[in-house]
């Protein structure tokens, strides 16, 4: 029997953690064995770890006494693992009856032996699918998400939003909150790359599995809600600063030294000066204020970042 193991990344999730659990216990498990659950805690300040150990689960909770940031945890939670299959889940997911078992069955099936990586629909409070696949990133993404003008025209950014999901086809990248990832894939990749703290982790591994021979799949039939946003909702200065500082250390990682510098000019110079004036525009005070806190932190670790995504 094919064996599965489920890493969940906590910081400060306060009862979404518990929820996530308690829809991994109701979730249909046939066809497979559930080695482990492992909870990463990153140095909580909250009581989201108060009582969990409970739950009729195979459960193992690993506490830091810092937050290492959400790759290294994943590395953490999959370390020593002999499972078929891991799955590294979010704690503001909540697991359907079917979440586990489908995508298992997907990806065990003969005809699926070159998939590495499957997703699945992801609902929210309303039962709508969020368009979460995305393409591999290109310099004209980042300089179209950059402007705004990837709300203008869907198809010149990220993500795959002029694209329903409501059928399962092949994608260049599904989101990490739910990430199911063939074992020996990550052994061959070396897990997640810690130089990412928070973003862009999974899609670098996504890449890193193309180019490895693997594909990614997004599979419509099996479902589960992600409420988004998760716990970085309480330190938006800090969440705007790792996204721009993930999105340098990608372009030093896979664009050309010409492309990149271009692309840290844009984000140094000319970006923070628009969301600075879209702050200003709507009257958001609040906004400005995260605004210049997340550019003084990015500033001050430009020349870090540079050296730190080195091929």
């Amino acid at each position: 029997m094919i064996r599965l193991r489920i890493v969940i990344v906590n910081w400060n999730a306060g009862d979404q953690l518990a929820q996530c659990l308690r829809s991994i216990v109701l979730a249909e498990r046939s066809g497979f064995d559930l080695e482990r659950v492992v909870v990463v805690d990153n140095a909580s300040g909250d009581d989201s770890l108060l009582g969990i150990e409970t739950l009729p689960l195979p459960l193992l909770i690993i506490r830091n006494d810092c937050n290492r940031g959400f790759a290294a945890a994943c590395n953490q939670g999959a370390a020593v693992c002999g499972a078929d299959y891991l799955l590294f889940l979010n704690p503001d997911t909540r697991l359907h009856a079917d979440s586990l078992r489908l995508p298992l069955q997907f990806m065990t099936a003969e005809a699926n032996q070159q998939v590495g990586i499957c997703g699945i629909q992801l609902l929210d409070e309303s039962g709508a699918v969020a368009r979460s696949c995305a393409r591999f990133p290109t310099p004209s993404m980042f300089y179209a998400a950059m402007l705004g003008l990837d709300r203008i025209w869907s198809r010149c950014g990220l993500f795959m939003r002029e694209w329903d999901h409501a059928d399962t086809r092949a994608v260049d990248h599904v989101i990490g909150a739910f990430f199911l990832v063939r074992g020996r894939l990550y052994t061959q990749l070396g897990g997640f790359d810690e130089r990412f703290f928070v973003y862009l982790e999974d899609l670098d591994f996504s890449w890193r599995a193309r180019c490895a021979g693997w594909s990614s799949q997004f599979l419509a039939e099996a479902s589960a809600y992600h409420k988004g946003g998760g716990t970085s909702e309480q330190i938006k200065a800090t969440r705007l600063f790792y996204s721009l500082r993930s999105r340098l250390l990608y372009a030093r990682k896979h664009f050309s030294v010409a492309q990149t510098v271009g692309l840290s000019v844009a984000t140094l110079g000319i970006e923070p000066l628009a969301r600075l004036v879209w702050a200003l525009a709507r009257g958001n005070g609040s906004a400005l204020g995260e605004t210049l806190a997340a550019y003084r932190m990015l500033y001050r670790h430009a020349l870090q970042i540079w050296a730190a995504g080195r091929r």
